[in-house]
């Protein structure tokens, strides 16, 4: 059983206004997100290579929610452990790994000249570059994300790159 997501009363209220500002294709994810159908079926329906990104957004907006499909409850299940966010990053040990630090550095510098122009990104490889602690690397995150979302060859793989950048970040 994949993640379901249910609006909130924040994406209730966005769905009847329109007051948020939303692009057409982030409303449409929005008008989609049901709390019955999964990720996976969300993916179906939606032709955007970056639907990931797109839930993530909507969740850190308030509008979403991570939510047990009706059909759990419905069965009697018992209650599970919450799901964790959909840009939720690993919990990091007491023990920092520097090793794992530099993979992550290495990795976001490394997509970003691969997918992005060499020009573009310069400050932000440097920030990278910079970023002493796992923390400073995430607070990075966000624009490195948007910056291969954005490129045609990085969209593809986004989901991909993203998934494998959180196993050491």
């Amino acid at each position: 059983m994949g993640v379901v997501f249910a609006k909130t009363a924040k994406g209730q209220e966005e769905f009847v206004s329109r007051s948020g500002g939303l692009s057409p294709r982030v409303r449409r994810v929005l008008i989609l997100v049901d709390g019955r159908r999964t990720v996976s079926e969300l993916r179906e329906l939606v032709a955007a290579d970056d639907l990931t990104h797109t839930l993530g957004s909507l969740e850190e907006l308030g509008m979403i929610e991570v939510s047990r499909p009706e059909s759990a409850s419905a069965a009697g299940q018992e209650p599970v452990e919450p799901l964790p966010s959909i840009t939720a990053f690993r919990e990091l040990p007491a023990a920092r790994n520097a090793r794992e630090l530099e993979m992550a550095r290495n990795f976001m510098i490394n997509t970003l000249k691969n997918f992005c122009s060499l020009y573009g990104p310069i400050s932000l490889m440097s920030n990278i570059n910079s970023a002493d602690s796992h923390e400073g690397l995430r607070d990075l995150y966000p624009e490195w994300y948007r910056l291969i979302v954005d490129s045609r060859s990085g969209r593809r793989r986004a989901e991909d790159l993203r998934n494998d950048l959180l196993k050491v970040l």
